[in-house]
């Protein structure tokens, strides 16, 4: 028997394992929808950033948790989040599962469900199904249901609380840590993460970038300015001899044995040569060059 839900209503759960599936149908102006799910311990935050699943991570490291597949329904599509609720680490006590959209908010998504399934009976009717409503029309994330413990069972709570600031905002709520740099940077590159049209598997690497500098919050040294070698530091001078009031230039030419023993005066530097009138700087690269010089 399928239960219809309606907003902040659960269900008890009789099964150790359920699949989650989002729906909605395509068309003009309709964004695609991405589903995902973040494992909460009993603070109601995620224990690391590794409890986050969804098109970067699909794969909880547990393996408890995965994103699965797009797959078309007649003219729906779906996207799908199954956990084994009974092989969740006793610390977990909340499964969100959320949606985003790619572009424009849900009020363009107008039949957005989600459909509780046990994952053991492939063809088996849906547990539960709730449609996802917009509340203002402007969210671009909503959690569409929650999975929760209660005793020595779990439970299916209908959510349907939007989110204006997307899937980042979503996942900063839960307590993810976002590197907006980043962020900003794949998004101006063309690489937001997302899964892009309907039929992306979903399989995307997430992890995080290494420390270059190889220890836990160690900077790595800087490196040496773009085309130019590193200056290398001067020797100090002779003991006894007065210290140098300003540096003096470097003759491309090998300096002579000095003749003069302890005592004797040492010989004037030779002078400059004039500058080369024809010297030119080598050729700059772009990144040294204003937005307007490009061509």
């Amino acid at each position: 028997m399928t239960h219809a839900m309606l907003k902040g209503s659960n269900v008890p759960l009789d099964t150790a394992a359920v699949r989650a599936v989002l729906l909605w149908t395509p068309g003009p102006g309709v964004p695609d929808v991405d589903a995902s799910a973040l494992l909460l311990g009993r603070d109601g935050r995620v224990r690391s950033d590794e409890d986050f699943v969804f098109y970067n991570q699909p794969r909880h490291p547990s393996g408890s948790v995965r994103r699965l597949s797009k797959r078309q329904r007649g003219d729906a599509w779906t996207d799908s989040v199954e956990a084994d609720l009974g092989a969740l680490d006793p610390s977990v006590d909340q499964v969100v599962l959320a949606a985003s959209s790619d572009g424009e908010p849900f009020g363009h998504v107008t039949d957005l469900r989600i459909l509780l399934y046990d994952a053991s009976d492939a063809e088996g009717e849906p547990i539960a199904l709730f449609d996802v409503r917009a509340e203002t029309g402007e969210e671009t994330a909503v959690i569409c249901g929650e999975l929760y413990r209660r005793g020595d069972g779990w439970k299916f709570r209908a959510v349907g609380q939007g989110y204006p600031t997307g899937l980042v905002g979503l996942a900063t709520a839960f307590g993810i840590s976002v590197d907006e740099s980043e962020e900003s940077e794949a998004a101006a590159d063309g690489q937001d993460g997302g899964a892009g049209a309907p039929g992306a598997d979903g399989t995307g690497g997430g992890a995080p970038a290494a420390n270059p500098s190889g220890g836990a919050g160690i900077p790595a040294p800087a490196a040496p300015a773009y085309g130019y070698p590193p200056v290398a530091e001067p020797a100090a001078p002779a003991y006894g001899y007065p210290q140098p009031t300003s540096p003096q230039p470097v003759s491309a030419q090998p300096v002579a044995a000095q003749p003069y023993g302890y005592g004797y005066p040492q010989p004037a530097a030779a002078a400059a040569p004039a500058p080369d009138p024809g010297f030119r700087l080598p050729p700059m690269g772009p990144q040294f060059l204003h937005d307007t010089q490009v061509h």
